[in-house]
Formats: structure tokens, C-alpha cells, sequence
């Protein structure tokens, strides 16, 4: 296709799906999220082939396979090395990252430590599900301790992992959650992740119909003393915005009432955006450290013909 007519073309959902057969069980969580995906970036018009989706290892490790786009299936744990690597080469691909909660905050938790901190202009879409589903249902980090799902021996022994104080810890400047059984929302979500100039996180309640019978589309849509157990925080007066990012005590206040709201007690779930923050990326240093970045990526440059030395002796 030529650049005019790529330029040109109206991108649907559809020409984000690769012919590829999908081998989920039936009913998992999983099928919505990637319906979001590539809902979101048919909203947004983002060219295939300016989009990378990068995948750990996991049921979720196979969404890559099912996008028309860029995409790498990486090792376990390892989706954010990847992620920044490829974002370091071409800033102007938009890069998403996917990953289930074991690979994220379990196998790969160094890195996603390390890969919030930078602030790359990423977004990064964890599958939460509780349990290490591809390899048979056992108790991944985000279960509670004292739960027991079908295919856990045991009870879990270890306190979980809140995802959304974590992300928040680790200096992720956007941090949402969202729910998979709900993918127009999620990809709105998605849609907001993607515009924000920074690090995104959104962790999304993911069902699996074949392991987890605890938190299933029943318990999600059950009511909670005459509420839904789901709410959006945008339909609450929840400010999730820092307003000035120069002042450390408001970013100090909005992290706690994220934190708040994160573990709100009485059975009920709050989806939507928690905490958003608008501060230069980790590419935006870059470019000011290295002038040729801001003419064209890393991805573009004639390195074989150019001296980078130069370059290179300024970040010594």
C-alpha cells in the first residue's frame, strides 16, 4: 500500500485481526480484551504498521498473534524490556504491551518496577485473572490470601499484590483498571492509556471460566448491597488528575486516594482512571540529550554512514 493511500484508508477493528485461528477456551476474559485493543486503535486510527504489540508468556502471551500489527511474543516476564526497546528505536510507534498478572507483577515484577520509573511513552494492558492459566490454574500474585480457586490444592499462603499501588509505587504516571467482559469501556480506557505522554498502566479484571470459579462474570455483575459491584469512578465526583505537577504534595494526595480507592472495603470494584499524571517522558530527555533523536527516531538514522561518537561521548 502506498503512503497516500495508507493515509487515506479509515482502519476498522477488522484490519486489526490477523487470520490467524484463536485457541482460547471458550468464555475467557481474554477474547474482550483483545476485541478492546483493537477497538481502541481503530478509535484512535493508528496505522497497523505504525502499532507494536508486545506479549510475556501466558494465555495472554498469545494476543500478539491475533493483531495485524507488529508483534512479539517475547520471553516470560520480559514484556517491558522489549517494550523499551523498541520504543527507544522508533518513538513514533505506538507500543502496547500485554501480559497476565504472574508475567507482570509475578515472573516479571523487576521489570515492570524498573520499566515504570523511565516513564516511556508505553502502554502496558495486564491480564488479571489470579492465576497462571496456561499452565494449569495455579495461584499467580494478584490472589488473596486465604482463597482457593478449583485448581489450587491449597489455600494461597502469601498476601496479594495491589496492582494499582504498585503501578503507582513504581512512578507509572497513568493507572487505570478496567473489565474485560466490558470492551467498549476498556477500550476507552485503552483509548486514554495510549493518548497519555507517559508510562500507562491498566490492569484489567480478566475472567477464566476454565480455573478461576471465584471471580467469574456472576461475581462481577452480582450486586453488592443493592449497588452494582462494578462502578466507574467518572460517575462518582473522583478526580483522578494531578492538576499541577509541580507540586509534590498534590501528586503525594492524589497517589493516597488512588491507594484508597484501590482497596475500598464492602465488596465493591471501582473501574475507570485512578491516578494521571502529565510530566516529561524518558524519551523527551533523550532527545535533549541527543539532538539527531529530535530530527528522526533511532529506528530512521543513517547510522552506517554517521560518525555518533559525538553522541555517544555527551551520555559518557
Amino acid at each position: 500500500m502506498s503512503t497516500l493511500a495508507s493515509e487515506l484508508k479509515v482502519y476498522k477493528p477488522a484490519d486489526y485481526k490477523a487470520e490467524i485461528h484463536n485457541d482460547w477456551c471458550p468464555g475467557c476474559g481474554d477474547f474482550g480484551i483483545l476485541t478492546a485493543v483493537q477497538m481502541a486503535l481503530a478509535k484512535l486510527q493508528v496505522p497497523p504498521h505504525r502499532t507494536a504489540v508486545v506479549s510475556g508468556i501466558g494465555c495472554a502471551g498469545k494476543a500478539p498473534h491475533y493483531m495485524h500489527t507488529y508483534a512479539f511474543h517475547t520471553l516470560h516476564g520480559r514484556v517491558m524490556p522489549s517494550v523499551t526497546a523498541l520504543k527507544l528505536a522508533n518513538h513514533d510507534l505506538t507500543v502496547i504491551g500485554v501480559g497476565g498478572d504472574g508475567d507482570a507483577y509475578g515472573i516479571g515484577a523487576g521489570h515492570f518496577v524498573n520499566g515504570g520509573r523511565r516513564n516511556l511513552d508505553i502502554t502496558y494492558c495486564v491480564f488479571n485473572n489470579d492465576v497462571y492459566a496456561l499452565t494449569k490454574g495455579q495461584a499467580s500474585p494478584t490472589i488473596a490470601k486465604g482463597q482457593k480457586t478449583k485448581s489450587m490444592p491449597e489455600e494461597a499462603i502469601m498476601d496479594a499484590i495491589n496492582p494499582i499501588l504498585l503501578g503507582l509505587a513504581c512512578g507509572y504516571t497513568f493507572v487505570a483498571r478496567g473489565y474485560a467482559l466490558d470492551a467498549k469501556y476498556l477500550a476507552e480506557l485503552i483509548v486514554q492509556g495510549i493518548q497519555h505522554r507517559g508510562s500507562a498502566l491498566i490492569d484489567i479484571y480478566q475472567t477464566c471460566p476454565t480455573y478461576n470459579d471465584l471471580h467469574t462474570k456472576s461475581y462481577y455483575s452480582e450486586a453488592v448491597n443493592g449497588q452494582p459491584r462494578l462502578y466507574r469512578l467518572e460517575d462518582t465526583d473522583y478526580d483522578p488528575v494531578v492538576h499541577n505537577p509541580n507540586d509534590p504534595a498534590e501528586i503525594a494526595q492524589k497517589k493516597a486516594q488512588a491507594l484508597l480507592k484501590s482497596q475500598e472495603t464492602g465488596g465493591r470494584l471501582a473501574l475507570g482512571v485512578h491516578y494521571k499524571l502529565d510530566v516529561p517522558t524518558y524519551e523527551d530527555y533523550l532527545k535533549a540529550k541527543i539532538p539527531g533523536l529530535r530530527e528522526k527516531p533511532l529506528a530512521e538514522l543513517d547510522i552506517y554512514h554517521r560518525d555518533i561518537m559525538p553522541n555517544l561521548r555527551e551520555l559518557m
